[in-house]
């Protein structure tokens, strides 16, 4: 049986190492985990109780429309529910965009070192991704990916604002400066990735939503795998014209998004309070860090996300293992061409301090 090419070299996506396994090869009772951009604040109170009450309908499917859903997540957001569908996290919605508009243009445009899914995606659907570089800074440079637009015509732009794994962002002016050159661009999609903008704390960030409202070849993602706690239930959020919404639910599987999901989205949503506390924990859990980081001499990038990078100032493949047996599971990202640099999500703070402190040791 034939299997292209495409597909027999593609390199599956790399979650961070479980807390189980570092356990069970190093023989470690307690592992601190900041690997995978997760909340560490738990489940929102309200969650659990809408699970507990969602869980006596599970023998039901679940609503293939997203009614309730949709109202939610309009009211809010601010956007008008036909605007609106959703994924089995943004991964899927990431998949079908390409499914949808990569496949008679195979090719996808984004930067290096941006969220390695699109790559992924895209390579699974046959369609090529042309990378753009980062500036010196290591954020985004909008006036070359609108060269390597014009070079290259693809069918799709991704841009993760704030970016994954650099913790980079776009300012609202230079954004829309770029998508003001590209409003008359009819032939391309530019896909806004948001899954960490409610971390932003630069005054300068803008909303997506407005911009998809302002321009008509924007699309924004969003997820609720961060702040929002819901990572094991997969659930992304796209925003669209109404023509995109309709072919992403032509070829999305009918009953995608799971009842628990839609239920404890819904109640996350309601929770002000946790939502707040989760802000305020992330953006002290950073300050920690820059302070910590900085006293040690260790080059890093501000982050407007839940992770800091940081340069190792040596390949970082030898710092994590090292961590590792200190039972500190980090990210290494030399899959994103840095490969000196790891990536480390904020934890709660007895975590932050015992990853701080392992670093000490093995850096200092």
């Amino acid at each position: 049986m034939q299997v292209p090419e495409y597909i027999k070299s593609l390199k599956p996506y790399q979650p961070g190492k479980p807390i189980e396994e570092t356990q069970r090869e190093y023989g470690l009772e307690h592992v601190c985990k900041l690997a995978s951009n997760e909340s560490p604040v738990g489940v929102s109170p309200q969650v659990v109780a809408a699970l507990e009450k969602g869980i006596h309908e599970l023998h039901r499917y679940p609503d293939a429309s997203f009614y309730n859903l949709k109202k939610s997540f309009s009211d809010y957001y601010s956007i008008d529910s036909q605007f609106l569908t959703f994924g089995n996290g943004s991964n899927e919605l990431i998949d079908l965009l390409i499914r949808v508009y990569a496949i008679e243009n195979p090719k996808i445009l984004t930067s290096r070192s941006a969220f390695i899914a699109y790559k992924i995606c895209a390579q699974a659907a046959g369609a090529q991704t042309i990378e753009s570089p980062l500036d010196e800074n290591l954020r985004m440079d909008l006036d070359q990916i609108y060269a390597d637009y014009q070079k290259h015509k693809p069918s799709l732009i991704f841009l993760p604002n704030p970016n994954n794994p650099t913790g980079t962002y776009l300012s609202s002016e230079k954004i829309t400066s770029f998508l003001d050159k590209m409003s008359s661009e009819s032939d391309v999609k530019i896909v806004i990735d948001e899954a960490y903008n409610e971390y932003v704390r630069a005054e300068d960030y803008g909303n997506s939503i407005d911009y998809f409202k302002k321009y008509k070849n924007v699309l924004v993602i969003r997820t609720f795998s961060k702040i929002f706690g819901l990572a094991g239930l997969r659930l992304g959020a796209l925003v669209a014209d109404e023509e995109t919404v309709d072919f992403v639910n032509r070829i999305r599987n009918p009953f995608n998004v799971n009842s628990l999901a839609q239920v404890a989205a819904i109640a996350v949503m309601q929770d002000k309070a946790y939502l707040d506390s989760a802000r305020r924990l992330n953006g002290e859990g950073l300050d920690y860090f820059y302070k910590q980081l900085g006293e040690l001499g260790i080059p890093f990038w501000e982050s407007q996300a839940n992770f800091v990078l940081f340069d190792c100032g040596q390949p970082a493949g030898e710092v994590y293992e090292a961590l590792l047996k200190k039972g500190v599971i980090l990210r290494p990202v030399a899959g994103y061409g840095l490969p000196n640099a790891l990536r480390m999500s904020v934890g709660l703070p007895e975590e932050n301090e015992l990853a701080i402190a392992a670093i000490r040791q093995v850096l200092e």
